[in-house]
Parts: C-alpha cells; structure tokens; sequence
C-alpha cells in the first residue's frame, strides 16, 4: 500500500504542541503529514512545510496586508480563502490523501472552508470547540466531514484533549488507508428521494436502471442528503439526475432549518447535466424533533415522523411560490430538463384519511406547474400519485428516448 499522507491544519503559533502531537501520533501510523499554518500574528518554533506567508497569497495578498486588516474575523477571512485555495491546489496535485484540523471559532470558520474545497470522498476531519455546535448551520458544512469534539483544548495541552487529538489522527489515518475511491467507470444517476414509507418510485427506478447498465445512487433529502446530492452534480458526477423530491427546496423557501443551501436544485443546471424533475414532498415543510411548531403553523395538520423531524403542509399559495421558483432555477439549466406532474399526488401522507391531504392545495400546484413551466421544458402530466407504478414507467420511457438519443451518456 502506498504511504499516506494527512494535511495538518492548524495556527502553529498558538497550537503548536498539539499539532506536533497530532502529528507523531500520525507517523506512528505509518503515515506522513503535510503541515500548513494558518497564523496571523505569531511564528511557529519550527515551519511548516505550508506557511501562513503561502495562505495569503494564496488570497492574493501578503501577511501584512491580512495584520493591516485592523480586525480578526476579516483578516482570517482572507486566511480562510487561501487556506481553501491552497488546499484544492495542493489535493489536485497529489500531495495528501486527507485533512485534519483543529481548531476553537476561528480556527473551526476556516476549517470548514478547507472541507467545502476537497471533493466527496476525500477524508476530512475537523477537531473543534463547537463540534456539533448549532453555531455551525448546516450549509457550512461538507457532506462527508467528519467532527471530534475537542474536550478540554481550549488552551494547552491535557490527558483529556490528547485523547481527542489522539483519536482525530488515527481516524483519518484509518480513513486515507480504507477509502475507496469512486468509481467513475460506470455510468451514474443521481436520485433524491425520502424514506420509503413516503416516497417509493425508487424501489421501482432503482433496479430497472441498473438493469439497464448503471449505476444510483439514492439521496436522503433531509438536508445533508441534498448537499452531497448538489455537490456532485456541481462535480459533474452524474450522467442523470431524477431529482423528484423537492422537501428541502420548499423548506429552504420557507426557511427552514432542514434545507440543503441556497444552490437547490441548480448545479445539475450549470454543469449541463441532463435532469428529470418533479415535485416530491413540496408539500411538506420540515421541523427538527426538538423545535416547537411555530404558532403560524399550528392550525396546519402535521406528521411527527419521530423524534428528529416532524412535518406540516405548505397551502396552495405557498406551493404556487415554490412552483414559481422551481421553474425559474430549472428554466436557468444548461443542459436538457424534462418534468413530470403526477396529478393525484405527490408523496404519502397527501393520500385521502392521511394527515397531509389537501386536494385544494395539491389542484394549485397541479394549476401552477401548467402556468410556470415553460414550453422549453417538456412536461409529462399524469393521471396518477407519485408513488404509482404509472409514474415510474413514466420516467423510464423518457429514459430510454434520452439513452437511444444520446442525451445520456453510457
């Protein structure tokens, strides 16, 4: 097996004797390390083999330029944009296999822009005061980063945040020596749905598709769900996606805290990527299980899921603002789009004698998807719920045309 290496990140000024902790208990691994301080002010006892003279001008400045900031946050603002630079540059040239940082606030802020500039599939670990933290929202967050609480750390070293750090440096190291890398050999489809008591095409799409040649992988729209979902769109790791449950773009139009990031439903768009689209669970809007039902929705009917996440309903004028949006990120799209309105329903609990159903609402989505979408946009409208078989043929058939036509690629 070929050696591993792990980029250390972290302020060597302040932090330099966990660092080199961190850093022995690396090697002791059978691994190598990469340093890189991310300091303003101070200069570590030994250097690094990335110095914080790199990071800034990484950002297109010098380390004086980022002091003569005058304020902390916007100085390790521009630290935290050539951290992220540095370390893209550094991963696309092959010079480490996974990231480990530690830090409190700052060194966390940073950190987390580090994580969003390594693709999917690349060990990320991040050792941190606020780990799990509700400073930290969610969109900040890469879909696959990995974080330790650092107990006790805040200054110095101690037995406790040693068996922190320790465990940090053999969990990437374990992580950079197992990871299997993906595979981009075959041909793959992105899909979004929820679990399958609420939404069931993919029991259905799932094997048909793979019958057919490819591969799917099948994302829980809960909100990291989304964002692994849109970062490989962005990546152009799809050579498909059926995107057919759209729960964390309504709750993001309604804000709610379940959301995937403001880029919903548009990266698949930008990277020209061919997508089939329909409005899964918008008519659901999200609550975490501990959050209280906020009192403009307590006279809406909702569904307690379990103790994470309960879910009430979008009215009609709601759904027709979401349709309205939808359409205008879709109709953004590079790439070929085609849509597909199931009439009698779009998820579940929207069935008659279930707690979401509201035929008036649902003929207002129905009524808007004819008005918003636009004729660039081929729509197949069908007499059926969601969950039917009728909608799966449905997405099959279009399908094949875009495979026998070439949109999609094999």
């Amino acid at each position: 097996m070929t050696q591993k290496t792990v980029l250390l990140i972290g302020t060597y000024d302040t932090k330099e004797p966990e660092m080199r902790f961190i850093e022995d208990v690396v090697k002791a691994q059978c691994a190598s390390v990469l340093t890189m301080d991310v300091s303003v002010l101070g200069e570590p006892e030994n250097a690094t083999d990335i110095s914080k003279h790199d990071i800034a001008a990484a950002a297109g400045m010098t380390i004086g330029d980022v002091i003569a900031q005058g304020d902390e946050n916007k100085a390790f603002r521009v630290m935290s944009a050539g951290a992220a630079n540095v370390v893209a540059q550094a991963y696309a040239e092959g010079r480490f296999h996974g990231m480990l940082a530690i830090g409190g606030t700052m060194g966390t802020d940073l950190a987390l822009d580090c994580a969003q500039a390594l693709p999917m599939g690349v060990p990320k670990y991040i050792v941190s005061t606020v780990s799990f933290s509700p400073l930290i929202p969610p969109h900040r967050l890469a879909p696959d980063v990995q974080m330790i609480l650092w107990a006790g750390g805040l200054y110095g070293m101690n037995s406790i945040c040693r068996s922190s750090l320790s465990q940090a440096a053999g969990a990437v190291v374990g992580a950079t020596k197992a990871a299997i890398e993906l595979d981009r050999s075959k041909p793959l489809i992105g899909m979004t749905s929820l679990g399958s008591s609420c939404l069931r095409y993919m029991k259905t799409l799932k094997p048909a598709l793979e019958e057919r040649g490819f591969e799917v992988a099948v994302f829980h729209s809960t909100g990291m769900g989304g964002m692994a979902f849109e970062k490989l769109a962005g990546e152009g790791a799809f050579v498909c996606v059926m995107d057919f449950c759209m729960q964390e773009f309504g709750n993001l139009m309604a804000g709610s805290v379940v959301s995937s990031g403001e880029d919903r439903v548009t990266n698949a768009g930008r990277v020209g990527t061919p997508q089939m689209v329909a409005p899964g669970a918008l008519d659901l809007l999200d609550f975490a299980g501990w959050q209280d039902i906020p009192e403009q929705y307590a006279d809406r009917p909702f569904h307690e899921h379990n103790r994470l996440i309960k879910s009430s309903v979008f009215t009609g004028e709601e759904r027709r603002a979401w349709i309205r949006e939808l359409a205008n990120r879709l109709e953004a799209a590079t790439g070929p789009v085609h849509f597909f309105m199931p009439t009698q329903g779009v998820e579940a609990w929207d069935k008659e004698g279930e707690e979401a159903y509201d035929p008036d609402a649902l003929s207002d989505m129905v009524d808007e998807v004819r008005k918003a979408i636009s004729d660039r946009i081929p729509t197949t409208e069908l007499d059926a719920h969601i969950n039917d078989k009728a909608f799966s043929d449905a997405v099959l058939a279009q399908f094949d045309v875009w495979v026998q036509d070439g949109t999609v690629s094999t």
